[in-house]
């Protein structure tokens, strides 16, 4: 964050240079401690200064009222660019505290979409949170099962009506066998009977 701070900083400054630059270009006007960029108004006092030499050296001639403009000039200025180094540090400080409370809304948003996600992918089985798969997997297990209990329950069911059939049909076959043997069994005891009576007259009429 110091980074865009500095960043930020730097483009100010580039920022008031190209407008100063672009007033050069845009407005060649005389020089002046009142609508001259810093650089003009040094450049003013350096034109408007005597010079002197003493010593052999050479020294510049200055007004104290001039100086003192420039003093004031220079002050306000850098009292303007800490203005704007304060706003930016604002707007970058609430760019900040913007940036990080998006990236918990995206963090909580992800967290959410996360647990979405696996409830998505998971059931309930008997209160058990299982996987989809292992839901589908117990699922159709049982499916199958029952229908495993069912086909051997038809099965059994058509293979017990079959000896039942079956059954019925020995039983009525014996009944009509029996019917037969006892209606024989009567015929041939009808015919004892009668050859017995006969046996009997005839001894009678032998007498």
């Amino acid at each position: 964050m110091k980074s865009l701070r500095i960043l930020a900083t730097l483009a100010t400054f580039f920022v008031l240079h190209l407008h100063y630059a672009q007033g050069q270009e845009n407005s060649p006007q005389e020089l002046s401690l009142d609508t001259s960029p810093i650089e003009g108004q040094f450049e003013f006092i350096y034109k408007k200064s005597g010079n002197y030499r003493a010593d052999g050296r050479r020294y510049e001639v200055v007004r104290v009222i001039s100086l003192d403009k420039l003093r004031k000039n220079v002050m306000d200025t850098l009292s303007l660019y800490h203005r704007k180094k304060e706003e930016l540090n604002t707007t970058i400080s609430g760019h900040e505290t913007t940036i990080s409370s998006l990236n918990k809304k995206l963090e909580e948003t992800t967290a959410d979409l996360a647990q979405v996600t696996e409830e998505k992918d998971s059931m309930s089985f008997l209160g058990i949170p299982v996987s989809k798969g292992t839901y589908n997997f117990i699922v159709w297990t049982i499916i199958m099962g029952l229908l495993f209990l069912l086909l051997l329950f038809i099965y059994r069911f058509r293979k017990s009506n079959f000896l039942t059939q079956e059954a019925k049909q020995n039983l009525s076959d014996l009944e009509t066998e029996y019917e037969n043997h006892r209606r024989r069994a009567l015929e041939r005891e009808q015919r004892i009977s009668r050859q017995l009576q006969d046996e009997i007259n005839k001894y009678k009429k032998s007498k």
